[in-house]
């Protein structure tokens, strides 16, 4: 196959042809003109219309052929288009001023996802900010061109972003579990922002919200989606009550630091681990534990209590174990697990919704991680522009580049 028409293959040439090939310092130069059989294209309105004139000549970096650096060379035209007045024509494989074509934006940006832009630079012999701007265009496309549908369950959370909590809120589809929206902080303003820029009438669609306790979130929800229910994640819930029983454990132990110092030390994920995770050597520490009368034990059987109340099928069921697990906390002269019990009282209405709705953001956990992931592979940067940005890099995991 000659290079003319791998050329004109991957840039699907119809109203332009390839006049010659040259090679012009250590690199390709495709030199393309227009077939006189077809009117020019408005970049618009994709109207065709009359040629009005034609500008000087400009290139576009294009796919590297077999290790060959690739520039397409053409003099653009400017049409007479009657709705738009004069404009640039359409140029097959470009996009606006960008002075890539998109054929290698597509090659980048793909190669992008996988490995980090510095390697991406390097294998192909680009600049860094080349990798970048590939990678702005095309997932700027992507976001001009998506569909978000009806979005009938969302999961909220946010990520942190560096030291000094710096955080960015998400905002997922749990359905078809993908990143719908993120914007810099965790403020009521931010969430405020991702419903207008929503729109009123898909926010009236959403049906459940699962998120945190996170007092700015639930005011933000509660007003502007009306006909969602909201669902408190129950790992959240469970991260509070972990956080309650390692409290008990270290306040126990500096209790004893004088008489026993070596009984809870070292015991700290025996307490908190599933028992059928532990492992041989942790069952037999945590055997001997349960035959002593310490403190931190009324708190590991609290905890293991409180597992029943997710297997309740019915919300009234469930109401009324809980009710039952809070006089069991309030009265075990625990502070951190009354304290526990406490803000479980206090939000019991939105956590019973689980049985109503079961949803929660175990799959937001790992979409987050995923986005911790692919920023590290960036190195962290992030575009600096408005707050939703940050889908430039965060949703690399589920985009699919198009050509």
């Amino acid at each position: 196959m000659l290079i003319e028409s791998i050329v004109r293959k991957t840039l699907g040439l119809k109203r332009h042809r390839v006049k010659e090939v040259k090679e012009e310092d250590g690199s390709l130069s495709v030199h393309l003109v227009p077939d006189g059989r077809f009117k020019v294209i408005c970049s618009v309105c994709e109207s065709k219309g009359p040629g009005y004139d034609t500008l000087r000549e400009r290139q576009w970096k294009h796919v590297p052929l077999w290790g060959i650096p690739v520039v397409l060379v053409y003099a653009p035209r400017r049409v007479h288009c009657a709705r738009c007045g004069i404009k640039v024509e359409s140029i097959p494989g470009t996009k606006g001023k960008s002075p890539l074509s998109v054929p290698l934006s597509i090659v980048l940006a793909s190669w992008a996802k996988e490995v980090a832009w510095q390697v991406v630079d390097r294998f192909f012999g680009f600049h860094w900010n080349t990798v970048r701007k590939a990678v702005k265009d095309v997932v700027d496309y992507g976001l001009r061109h998506r569909e978000i549908g009806n979005v009938l369950l969302i999961g909220i959370d946010e990520i942190s972003r560096r030291k000094g909590h710096v955080y960015h809120t998400q905002v997922y589809d749990l359905i078809s579990k993908r990143l719908l929206w993120s914007g810099e902080d965790r403020t009521s303003e931010t969430l405020e922002t991702f419903c207008d820029e929503m729109g009123e009438e898909h926010c009236e669609q959403i049906e459940a919200v699962c998120c945190d306790m996170w007092a700015p979130y639930v005011d933000v929800i509660k007003a502007r989606l009306p006909n969602a229910i909201l669902v408190f994640d129950k790992f959240h819930i469970v991260r509070h009550l972990m956080d309650a029983v390692d409290k008990v454990r270290r306040e126990e132990a500096r209790e004893l630091k004088a008489e026993n110092p070596e009984v809870l030390k070292k015991t700290r994920y025996v307490w908190l681990k599933n028992p059928w995770n532990l492992t041989d050597k942790q069952k037999v520490r945590l055997s001997y534990l349960e035959k002593l009368n310490l403190k931190i034990n009324r708190a590991y059987l609290l905890k293991e209590a409180f597992r029943r109340f997710w297997d309740y099928t019915y919300p009234a069921w469930a109401k009324k174990y809980l009710d039952q697990w809070f006089w069991w906390a309030t009265h075990s002269r625990l502070q951190p697990m009354r304290e526990f019990a406490w803000m479980i009282r206090r939000h019991q209405n939105d956590i019973l919704n689980y049985f109503k709705v079961r949803i929660d953001n175990g799959a937001v956990e790992g979409l987050n991680n995923k986005a911790k992931s692919i920023s590290h592979r960036a190195f962290g940067y992030i575009v600096p522009q408005k707050p939703s940005t940050l889908l430039s890099i965060t949703e690399w995991g589920n985009f699919q580049c198009h050509n």
